[in-house]
């Protein structure tokens, strides 16, 4: 039963990590002229820093962040009667960013990208 139960999470788990990486690459050179601001904030929620050009462009981020890596714990401990102690220490790796940078015209349409 519980060998089952973890087979159904296993194949849970793989189907929503393959949904995630088949979903990830946009052509963002295809979107522009046509792609507009709407529809930059339906798709990808409200942009993480955005500024309005004194020539009426609009530039907006979006920000993602990802862990770097495993954190690293160091602990120590007695093992014994009841009223034992024990210490943890927790360093996490960090995270690394994406930040795509999106340019609309005046009108709003896409006019340039770039990601970093």
């Amino acid at each position: 039963m519980k060998t089952n139960l973890f087979l159904k999470f296993l194949f849970c788990a793989a189907l929503l990590i393959f949904a995630g990486c088949a979903t990830a690459h946009v052509d963002w050179n295809a979107r522009v002229g046509t792609y507009t601001y709407d529809q930059a904030v339906n798709e990808l929620g409200p942009p993480d820093k955005q500024t309005q050009l004194t020539d009426g462009r609009t530039v907006a981020d979006w920000i993602s962040r990802y862990p770097a890596g495993p954190s690293i714990s160091v602990g120590s401990g007695v093992y014994g009667p009841p009223g034992s102690v024990t210490y943890m220490q927790t360093y996490p790796a960090g995270y690394y960013e994406d930040v795509l940078r999106l340019t609309f015209s005046t009108n709003h349409v896409l006019q340039a990208w770039k990601k970093r």
